[in-house]
């Protein structure tokens, strides 16, 4: 098994379950639903395909009964669904490799809308109206009549006629096998009349179809290499089946699911092999081939499957019911930085891997390779890619298991401290550190290893001697400005009257008789809307109350006092007349 080839090599694993919800239409629980619904439902990251069961009872299948439907993730009933019935669907998680337990996931259902007229009518779909030169061996088909439950089929050699196929009812089917050949170039008359409880499809039209000479129909064929149910298949296999007498061409169609056709859809060869160049990985496909010659297309050609487990994962590991990737796992930050004017920035991949590649993205996109090593130097800002990847042995040749991560360069510097801003009363202060610079910055008081913090802003501090301390995040320094002397508020005072009765008239700074005075530079006095009203130097008489001479009404203002060393003092007081 494929795990026995990945013994010693790191991987990630993930969990397995089932989706929640499974379906995501019809819904768990819909009602109304219309009978020619198409079912989808959510996938599983690392499942090679799914087992679909649609029924009527829970866990039942009497309208599918547990198919196999490769990695589709929907599913359209091609007789439709009955009316007016509770329907169950469940989906079972399904691994190609013999010995892995399927996974079954509960089931959900809904019910489906009543039906209240007949069907409509339906056309051929093979032989399709018109055709020319059609086998004489040829079984006819149509496609569904949404709401139809059977079909009523004549067939004859005149319009309307039923001389080679009799009124027949064939039941719910969507083809029918007549008894006996088409007469040779001849053109032959058919009527399909889809039904339901509710009566018949009204006027369908005739359709035709006209035959060909007389020439034996190819027999069937089937892949050889890889054979039927092969896991473990190699990316780039070449494509084997057995010859067919008589047969000029084989069209070979290639799909995810039994009902599609995304690899190659019926493309022609005339021999009985090809290459085909690197199949996905971890990937179950479906085949078919069909014989051809001038008579037509051999018929009923049944479809093989085989599934590539190469590659990277993620595999489903039975021991653990885990999920096994080999992409390795990347540790590097999404954003790294240089101080600048410090040289490169030489980063250094953190995961233990086999390789590593590094590229930087311009503004469009486009990348420039930088090297291989488990180290690089950058010496500018933006974008840049990072490669790690284990290269894997396995059958069938080696793979490279990659994982890749964008980043972020940018620059950063050491802080600049322009001032601090200190506010308070009654002894407790709010000091606030302004910066400028270009990095990322955190503040710690009174300790150069902190704590710190994100905001610049310090609540709650006792007056007193402070410093603040800013470190720059990506490693370009700490600075720091200190309050050097001891700072209160106390003298400022908390209001004035300046009614001229030579008490309290000025309001002026006035130092506490225990400490010594504060070296201020000037006062700004602000009034509540932020309009600058007066500036006082702390040598004069102080502020009489008055804004361009004229005495300003009782109310709060505000002042800011500029000291020496850059620190701010702010604070409020009344006017009182």
């Amino acid at each position: 098994m494929l795990f026995l080839l990945l013994a010693g090599i790191s991987c990630q694993a993930m969990a397995q379950s089932c989706p929640t919800p499974v379906l995501t239409s019809p819904k768990d629980g819909d009602v109304n639903v219309p009978v020619d619904a198409s079912l989808s439902w959510n996938g599983v990251t690392g499942v090679p395909g799914y087992k679909l069961s649609i029924g009527l009872t829970p866990f039942g299948g009497e309208i599918l009964p547990n198919q196999f439907v490769g990695t589709s993730l929907n599913y359209t009933p091609p007789l439709g669904l009955p009316a007016d019935k509770d329907i169950y669907v469940t989906i079972t998680l399904f691994f190609f490799q013999q010995g892995l337990p399927e996974i079954v996931c509960s089931t959900e259902t809904f019910h489906t809308a009543t039906v209240t007229v007949p069907p409509p009518c339906t056309i051929l779909s093979s032989p399709t109206n018109g055709s020319l030169n059609v086998n004489v061996a040829s079984n006819i088909s149509w496609n569904y009549a949404p709401t139809a439950t059977g079909y009523d089929l004549r067939a004859g050699t005149t319009p309307g006629g039923n001389d080679l196929i009799g009124d027949t009812d064939v039941g719910n089917v969507l083809t029918y096998n007549p008894l006996a050949d088409f007469p040779p170039n001849t053109q032959i008359f058919v009527t399909i009349t889809p039904r339901n409880g509710l009566g018949s499809a009204s006027n369908c039209q005739v359709q035709s179809f006209t035959t060909g000479d007389v020439v034996a129909l190819p027999g069937c064929t089937a892949l050889t290499s890889p054979a039927d149910g092969d896991p473990n298949v190699p990316l780039s296999p070449l494509l084997e089946w057995d010859p067919v007498p008589g047969a000029t061409e084989y069209w070979v169609t290639i799909g995810l699911s039994p009902y599609t056709a995304e690899i190659a859809n019926q493309i022609h060869f005339t021999a009985n092999s090809t290459r085909v160049i690197e199949f996905e990985p971890n990937r179950t496909f479906f085949v078919r081939i069909v014989p051809h010659n001038d008579a037509g297309a051999a018929v009923g050609c049944q479809q093989t499957t085989f599934s590539t487990q190469l590659g990277c994962g993620p595999f489903f590991d039975p021991g653990t019911g885990e999920l096994v990737t080999l992409n390795p796992e990347i540790n590097l930050p999404d954003t790294l930085s240089f101080c600048e004017n410090e040289g490169p920035l030489t980063v250094t991949s953190p995961d233990d891997v086999d390789g590593y590649r590094w590229y930087q993205l311009d503004d469009t996109g486009n990348e420039t390779f930088l090297g291989t090593g488990v180290s690089v130097d950058i010496t500018e800002t933006g974008t840049y890619r990072y490669e790690a990847y284990n290269t894997v042995p396995q059958t069938g040749g080696t793979v490279e298991c990659t994982s890749t991560k964008l980043f972020e360069v940018v620059a950063s510097e050491l802080a600049t401290i322009t001032s601090l801003l200190v506010s308070g009363q009654d002894g407790i202060l709010r000091i606030e550190a302004r910066v400028k610079g270009n990095g990322d910055y955190e503040y710690a008081l009174d300790s150069e290893v902190g704590p710190y913090q994100d905001s610049p802003v310090f609540d709650g501090i006792p007056a007193g001697s402070h410093t603040v301390y800013v470190r720059d995040r990506n490693g370009c320094g700490i600075v720091s400005k200190s309050i050097q002397q001891e700072v209160v508020l106390d003298g400022f005072p908390r209001f004035f009257t300046p009614n001229g009765d030579g008490v309290n008239d000025y309001w002026q700074y006035t130092p506490p008789v225990t400490l010594a005075e504060i070296p201020l530079n000037s006062i700004e006095i602000y009034d509540r809307y932020g309009r600058l009203l007066a500036s006082i130097s702390p040598n004069s008489p102080g502020w009489d109350g008055t804004f361009l001479g004229k005495p300003l009404p009782s109310d709060d203002y505000w002042f800011r006092a500029l000291l020496d060393e850059q620190a701010d003092l702010q604070g409020h007081f009344s006017l009182k007349r």
